[in-house]
């Protein structure tokens, strides 16, 4: 039966994003000191509404990037994350968020947006472990997107997002390192990096780390995927005991397992 007194519920649109970016080895995001209410005051993640219905998501998603970053989005990784609609997860009302992933390598000292109070680079774990808190449901997302992350460092090349132009295998394992919270056999590493052909490229000269032989340069190549991937290795009963990361859980013994990378 049609009811003509129906309308369609009252919905707003925001975008977040999760920024993540090496800095001295750690896995770190920006997060702000929201300047207003709701939860003024707290860490959250860099965000906002859409300036105007006409307003692309993703362009939404670029403008408060550029804006919290002062960077260019086409010069990084970014992508849609997922969707986040449940009510209650804004006390303004029902609020839906489109979440963003963005990656790049070196991102500098963060300012902070028209709404902020602060901004500035958090390690990943200590928010994950709960160390700190985020307002809304950021936590959440925060968790999401480090997952996707390093599940894509699986199976696909988004490694070299961390990176520079130029990079050392020794620098791209930090990479993996930082972002699965990991120790990588060296060895193994090497090898199982030079069997994805066209995953990374040489790129002329090296550079000189230490005393000795310069390391070779390479820039990420032309492969989409990963093949064979890069499996994570499991997690340790340590870790599984305390949450640890979202991946395949094993029985096993009480000792660490040896890296399979």
């Amino acid at each position: 039966m049609n009811d003509e007194s129906w309308s369609p519920p009252s919905v707003l649109l925001t975008v977040d994003l999760v920024v993540l970016t090496l800095r001295q080895r750690l896995l770190c995001v920006l997060l702000v000191e929201r300047g207003e209410e709701p939860f003024s005051g707290m860490l959250a993640l860099p965000g906002g509404f859409l300036n105007h219905d006409g307003e692309a998501i993703l362009d939404a998603a670029r403008r408060e990037l550029s804006e919290e970053t002062a960077l260019d989005a086409g010069q990084l990784h970014l992508e849609q994350l997922a969707t986040y609609g449940d009510a209650g997860r804004d006390p303004r009302g029902r609020v839906v968020s489109v979440a963003h992933l963005a990656i790049a390598p070196g991102l500098p000292e963060p300012l902070a947006g028209t709404d902020a109070a602060d901004a500035s680079w958090v390690p990943v774990d200590s928010v994950l472990s709960g160390q700190v808190g985020l307002a809304f449901d950021h936590s959440r997302i925060l968790a999401e997107g480090v997952e996707r992350a390093r599940r894509k460092l699986e199976f696909s090349p988004l490694a070299t997002a961390f990176c520079g132009e130029l990079f050392t295998i020794a620098e791209l394992q930090q990479v993996y390192e930082a972002v699965w919270g990991v120790e990588l056999d060296t060895r193994n590493f090497y090898r199982k990096v030079q069997a994805v052909k066209e995953f990374i490229v040489p790129a002329g000269s090296g550079r000189r780390t230490t005393v000795g032989r310069p390391a070779r340069l390479f820039r990420a190549g032309p492969r989409t995927e990963l093949s064979p991937p890069l499996v994570r290795p499991l997690p340790s009963p340590t870790e599984e005991e305390g949450g640890g990361t979202d991946v395949e859980r094993s029985g096993g013994d009480s000792h660490r397992p040896q890296p399979r990378v």
